[in-house]
């Protein structure tokens, strides 16, 4: 066994944890540049009208970070987390220049497959990678600061290009961050990251787990705890989807301006981000069932009456109640899903999770954009509440722990 020297656990690896919380950071914070001003170039500076077309770039977006998540669990074991990681980091290193300059809607489209690609490769890269080094004490509480480093970049850099749209125009100046970004992820991955496959080695013979006889299938649907949490993924991700792409439309209609959309959809993964501080130690201690059913109906109820607030101060109540939700239920995913598996099983699991999870992206931006195209953005609102509020029951009736 390679690794005689390895240690299992938070305190024990936090030097590396620590670095690959920030590298996180970085990696949230790619999405965070299109977070809150993408659809208003769409609609202002391209003329797109069709809510289908403007939802287009979450679609790709959505596939192809789901896909290249898949495969970056598959080839975890073989090519090694962090050259995944690395390499995420190369594919994105046009994304800010051509966000920055595209000449039209098409380009913005195939900017978000190279943003895709970045996500699936080094978030789930830095995702593994933690899991790996935290041992099965503290999961819960790894992968809070993981989605809390992640999504607090995302609410920060959303309201910062939100702020610098507002004042200096929607391109070129908001996407300078982007170079930033990608600079610091980049040389921080080569330079500073360490290799976790010994700890992994070291946990595979310590672990009583029994392996999966499919992972993909096991995972999916077939395992009750893990089918459970991956629909429940993919319907959180739905709704975030029409989160992203329909809540700032749906502002717009109420005569928000851009400054204050910025701060209204920041609000959201900043409470996101910030929850999992808690609801990450929460997964370690209470019954993760539980914390799931009530991060899903929670969203669901928010949703409901998403449409009929008029006033900021609402708007960023119900976005604090979505963030607070999604906080219950991300780090419990991901705990979930490495409390049920081996640890030689667990990247490939994980892999196959964040596919079908960030499948929700493509399909919630489908499915609302066409409702809001044929029956409005009320109707699409409603469908997206209803089916996360299945989702919680389900969560309800099938997990066991």
């Amino acid at each position: 066994m390679q690794g005689t020297n390895v240690q299992l656990g938070l305190k024990e690896n936090w030097k590396q944890f620590t670095l690959l919380v920030i590298i996180n950071a970085f990696v949230g914070g790619m999405v965070g540049l299109e977070r809150s001003i993408l659809p208003q170039i769409a609609t202002e500076e391209f003329a797109i009208a069709a809510k289908t077309a403007v939802l287009s770039f979450i679609v790709v977006f959505g596939i192809a970070k789901a896909i290249t998540n898949y495969y970056t669990g598959a080839l975890a074991n073989k090519f090694g987390r962090k050259n995944l990681l690395v390499l995420g980091w190369i594919v994105a290193i046009p994304i800010p220049a051509i966000l920055m300059y595209a000449p039209s809607w098409n380009w913005i489209i195939a900017t978000n497959v190279l943003l895709g690609i970045n996500q699936g490769l080094a978030w789930s890269s830095t995702v593994v990678m933690k899991i790996d080094l935290v041992g099965d004490k503290q999961r819960g509480f790894a992968m809070g600061l993981n989605e809390f480093a992640g999504y607090i970049s995302v609410a920060l850099v959303s309201f910062l290009t939100g702020w610098i749209a507002s004042n200096y125009g929607a391109r070129p100046y908001p996407f300078f961050i982007g170079f930033v970004l990608v600079f610091l992820g980049l040389l921080g991955s080569i330079f500073l990251i360490k290799d976790t496959r010994s700890h992994v080695e070291m946990e595979g013979y310590q672990s009583s787990l029994p392996r999966l006889k499919s992972i993909f299938w096991d995972t999916t649907w077939r395992h009750n705890n893990l089918g459970a949490v991956t629909q429940a993924g993919l319907i959180n991700n739905l709704n975030d989807g029409m989160i992203w792409g329909i809540f700032p439309i749906l502002l717009v209609g109420k005569h928000f301006s851009i400054g204050e959309i910025g701060i209204i959809t920041a609000v959201y993964p900043a409470v996101w981000g910030l929850g999992q501080l808690v609801t990450g130690k929460m997964a370690d201690l209470f019954s993760k069932r539980k914390l799931l059913f009530w991060g899903m109906f929670l969203q669901a109820i928010a949703l409901f009456i998403l449409d009929y607030a008029n006033t900021m101060l609402e708007y960023i109540t119900l976005s604090a109640i979505l963030g607070w939700g999604t906080a219950m239920v991300y780090p419990t995913f991901l705990a979930t899903i490495a409390e049920n598996t081996h640890p030689l099983d667990r990247a490939k699991s994980i892999g196959v999770f964040r596919l079908w999870r960030d499948l929700g992206y493509a399909i919630g931006a489908i499915l609302t954009g066409i409702i809001a195209d044929f029956l409005g953005l009320n109707a699409a609102i409603f469908l997206i509440a209803f089916l996360t509020l299945i989702s919680a029951v389900i969560v309800k009736l099938r997990m066991t722990i």
